[in-house]
């Protein structure tokens, strides 16, 4: 439902301006907005319906349906709830305000039904069943430097733009109003931004910690990255920028790179995230740091001295560390998260 809603956006927004072309350089900030007809979306929509498709493959094929379920929703909420006061003073006709408002309310309840649904399904798994997985530990830390370094430039650049930009254009920015002009179904740009750039704090600290929803996160996190170059290079290039990069002054450089640094490191965020995730086993190889079968030492069911290795004798009693290892065993399998 919410791959519909958006494109029927994207279909309403081809037949106002005649073609592909015309929304693509409104998205991308290269039409001339005295002339150009405004759009109801921006390219935030169009990484959310790629994003939705996903879900439907990974809520019907894999294992991390809960993890990628929780994450859907949270970000569609997210993304969606200024609308629910920023339509209202939208300069839109009555009857397009109308609609709006109504897909906003429908995405609402649907990022929530996700959400339910998803914590729902995190259920002990079946003993032999395939468990949610995170990333391996080189991709984890391939996202956590590269999603790190891209919240760091995000932030940095909406800290810097209070200083360039019209100080009437706050809190518009962040929260909607005038005097900004937003596209009718999204979020006011500062709101997105700071969206994103929690997304890649939340996906980057999880992909080193090698948690389940760091994948759907971080998937969804690199395709924001990965729009946000494109968008920022047909812009340099539009303005032939590049031509002229000795000769502009270091913050359009700086301005420059980042766009470029976007274009680089989104892919290879959604290529290391896109293999499949990996079971991470404790340190000290499968047979865990303290010798034990699971971390910590701690044996399997039925595990009894007798069974040990030929040539090794088990330890005498009262000697050595409590039976089962340092700590309480697990009571219940790890959860699905």
């Amino acid at each position: 439902m919410l791959a519909l809603l958006i494109i029927a956006w994207l279909v309403r927004d081809l037949r106002a301006a005649d073609g592909p072309v015309a929304v693509w350089e409104y998205w991308s900030g290269t039409a001339d907005l005295r002339e150009a007809p405004r759009t109801t979306t921006a390219v935030t929509s169009l990484v959310m319906l790629l994003a939705y498709a996903a879900a439907v493959v990974a809520a019907l094929r894999s294992a991390s349906a809960a993890p990628v379920l929780i994450v859907t929703g949270v970000v569609t909420f997210a993304l969606r709830l200024p609308g629910v006061w920023t339509i209202a003073d939208s300069p839109a006709p009555e009857d397009l305000r109308g609609r709006a408002l109504l897909t906003t309310y429908a995405a609402l309840a649907a990022g929530l039904a996700l959400i339910v649904v998803g914590a729902a399904g995190r259920r002990p798994v079946p003993e032999g069943a395939e468990r949610p997985t995170g990333p391996g530990r080189g991709a984890g830390v391939a996202v956590f430097l590269l999603l790190g370094f891209q919240a760091l430039i995000f932030a940095a650049w909406e800290i810097r733009q209070p200083f360039v930009y019209p100080s009437e254009l706050y809190p518009a920015w962040f929260i909607g109003g005038g005097p900004l002009t937003i596209p009718l179904t999204e979020g006011p740009p500062g709101w997105v931004t700071g969206t994103q750039i929690l997304m890649f704090l939340v996906a980057a600290v999880g992909g080193v910690a090698g948690a389940a929803y760091a994948r759907p996160l971080g998937l969804m996190a690199g395709g924001f990255v990965l729009t946000s170059g494109v968008l920022g290079v047909a812009r340099i290039v539009h303005y032939e920028m590049y031509e002229q990069f000795i000769d502009l002054d270091i913050e359009a450089q700086l301005n420059v790179l980042s766009f470029v640094s976007s274009l680089l490191f989104g892919p290879v965020v959604l290529v290391v995230l896109a293999r499949k995730g990996v079971e991470r086993r404790p340190v000290g190889g499968p047979q865990g740091p303290w010798g034990g079968a699971g971390p910590w030492g701690v044996q399997p069911p039925g595990h009894s001295p007798a069974q040990a290795a030929p040539g090794q004798q088990p330890p005498a009693p009262g000697f050595g560390p409590p039976q089962g290892g340092f700590g309480p065993p697990p009571s219940s399998p790890p959860p699905r998260w």
